[in-house]
């Protein structure tokens, strides 16, 4: 049983996989940091100093806070700020991560427009493949 289970965790698509996770949560925690430090600061600046993480609906007549943190500890809160800032981290995610696929598959297409053309014995072996196929 452990020898089967080493097999299926060293196999390419679990390791490739656990490899992706790893990067996409560092990426996550950039975008986050891009988000709360840079482009928050920003918007709050051209909105008069407006922090949005701290906005709030109180849900109970108990609370009387006016931090979110300390709201939370009062009763029932609406964090909509909160969600506002993971949403746009959401959005700026979604949307490097479009870049960076559009750019690996315009280098993947110029690489295959590069590709040298079959050889004699290649093309040879295709024919023969397709012939067997349609058999």
């Amino acid at each position: 049983m452990l020898e089967e289970f080493k097999k299926f965790a060293l196999r390419g698509n679990v390791v490739d996989l656990a490899i992706g996770v790893i990067i996409g949560a560092a990426f996550g925690a950039i975008v986050n940091s891009l988000v709360g430090d840079v482009i928050m600061p920003v918007v709050g600046a051209v909105t008069g100093g407006i922090d949005f993480s701290n906005y709030f609906l109180p849900l109970s007549s108990k609370v009387t806070a006016t931090t979110l943190a300390e709201a939370k500890k009062e009763g029932s809160v609406l964090a909509w700020g909160s969600f506002m800032t993971i949403s746009l981290n959401f959005i700026i995610i979604a949307f490097v991560l479009f870049l960076v696929i559009r750019g690996l598959n315009r280098l993947i297409h110029k690489e295959a427009e590069k590709a040298p053309p079959p050889s004699k014995t290649e093309q040879l072996l295709t024919e023969i493949r397709d012939q067997l196929k349609s058999r």
